[in-house]
């Protein structure tokens, strides 16, 4: 078997995410007490209030900071991946399992990303929807379609931006943008076929151009740093294709957070390179949907396994050792 880490996202945070861990695994709390000193962190994860734990700026510190210590009672364990990857700040995960850089440095990104995310965001009116029933391709022409509309009716100048932020997995996608643009498309994709649309609970435009300020951001931070080389194959959201040796990794970080996922590319090659068991590490299953569905839209059939709790992590370790 080929083992695949992968890592959720933001948007699966939920308050209590860790504390079992915390309290059943000593070397899961020695990990989370050398990293959050002051518990900041630790607090929103296992207390809250949700609304807290949610804001970007709070959320994608949380999430790398439980994804790490799970990550490090599986090695522990013996359990080690032959490939990684992971959805939008779950990308920040797979390279961490892939030695890119450590788990301090991993927190310390993902928490400056967050908050460089958040500012962002800060007082623009978007919306996300989540286009389901139809293909990637239907949804592309459909964004198409409402430019092309907007621009015969007259100010190209002031044409309300969308564009497809998320390609998840077949039969669901993500818009996002303007109000009244990702209303507009919606009406048109699900006129050409789409059975519904969802508004997404998020905080922010991201995966759009309105991540921009972000970039420099995060292209800033970045110049500071050294990044190893993946010592295993990671899957990139960007491009929706493996890590190749010479890419500029800190340019494709850059580029992920202000550009659309390509998160069923990477499933497809994953799969295509092998990978047939997969460990979801993060609180909830999002991913372990999203793949199913690529899987099987390919004809195969892969193990996934999702780990958020303590009774998952242990009935996980107890069928490996059968």
């Amino acid at each position: 078997m080929r083992t695949v880490f992968l890592y959720a996202g933001q948007g699966s945070q939920t308050v209590g995410m860790g504390k079992d861990f915390y309290e059943e695994f000593e070397e899961y709390r020695e990990f989370i007490d050398s990293i959050d000193a002051d518990d900041r962190f630790k607090h929103l994860m296992h207390e809250g209030p949700l609304e807290e734990l949610s804001k970007t700026e709070n959320t994608q510190g949380c999430m790398a900071m439980f994804a790490a210590g799970v990550t490090k009672l599986l090695l522990n364990r013996g359990i080690k991946p032959d490939m990684a990857g992971g959805l939008s700040l779950g990308e920040y995960g797979a390279l961490y399992a892939a030695g890119v850089f450590d788990e301090k440095e991993y927190v310390n990104i993902t928490a400056f990303r967050g908050k460089e995310m958040a500012k962002a965001a800060h007082g623009l009116n978007c919306s996300m929807s989540a286009i389901l029933g139809t293909d990637g391709e239907t949804v592309r022409k459909s964004v198409d379609e409402y430019y092309k509309a907007e621009q015969e009716n007259g100010d190209n100048a002031n044409i309300a931006y969308v564009t497809v932020a998320n390609y998840n997995c077949p039969g669901q996608y993500v818009i996002c943008g303007d109000n009244e643009a990702v209303e507009k498309v919606e009406e048109i994709v699900k006129t050409n076929g789409a059975k519904r649309c969802v508004r997404l609970n998020v905080s922010g435009p991201f995966h759009t151009k309105y991540m921009s300020p972000a970039g420099d951001a995060l292209n800033e931070y970045f110049s500071k740093m050294t990044f190893n080389e993946p010592k295993i194959p990671v899957v990139l959201n960007y491009t929706g294709d493996f890590y190749k040796p010479g890419d500029d990794l800190k340019e494709l970080l850059v580029c992920q957070v202000q550009n659309s996922v390509h998160m069923e590319e990477d499933f497809r090659a994953l799969i295509n390179a092998g990978a047939d068991n997969f460990i979801e590490i993060g609180p909830g299953n999002v991913l372990t949907g999203f793949l199913k569905k690529t899987a099987k839209s390919m004809g195969v059939s892969v193990n996934v396994t999702s780990i958020s709790s303590v009774d998952d992590f242990n009935n996980f370790i107890n069928q490996t050792a059968e």
